[in-house]
């Protein structure tokens, strides 16, 4: 796929980009027994328990943008594999915490300097990870991913015919 090729949408380009990332970042924290979702989960606990945060399972469904089903189905993946605990809080019953064991803080260390220097190298057309070429691409996606989604409508007569 080359540039300019006719008739690639935004989407579909957006789409592509985001299975080559994932992809590519799945194969680099393989070794460490992640998968890009589990290394996504567990980086993003590591930067929030930096901030001072204890997460509950749903405020880490909603900064990664994953579906709370999938946060709680890998949670207890990680769990199992002894990278994180997930305990009750005791303001809210209902609501799970999430926290990084030693092996867990330990296995994300190593899982994010493998994905820097993933990171570095996929970036490297745009000048490389900290660069304006990659501080512009990467405004440009938050502006994009900062616009809410109108609620679906069924059938709705506007989109019918359309492409991503």
């Amino acid at each position: 796929m080359g540039k300019g090729s006719p008739g690639h949408t935004p989407g579909f380009l957006v789409w592509r980009l985001a299975n080559k990332w994932r992809v590519a970042v799945d194969r680099a924290v393989a070794p460490l027994g992640l998968t890009h979702a589990q290394y996504s989960l567990l980086a993003s606990l590591h930067g929030m328990r930096r901030a001072g945060e204890r997460p509950s399972q749903r405020r880490l469904a909603d900064h990664t943008g994953l579906e709370a089903l999938y946060v709680s189905k890998l949670a207890r993946a990680l769990e199992s594999a002894g990278l994180i605990e997930r305990t009750r809080d005791p303001r809210d019953p209902r609501a799970v915490q999430l926290a990084l064991t030693e092996q867990g803080e330990a296995v994300v260390r190593q899982a994010v300097v493998v994905v820097q220097e993933l990171l570095q190298q996929l970036l490297e057309p745009l000048g490389g990870l900290d660069t304006p070429g990659t501080r512009a691409f990467t405004d440009e996606l938050t502006t994009l991913l900062d616009v809410p989604l109108a609620p679906s409508v069924p059938n709705d007569q506007s989109t019918q015919g359309t492409r991503p």
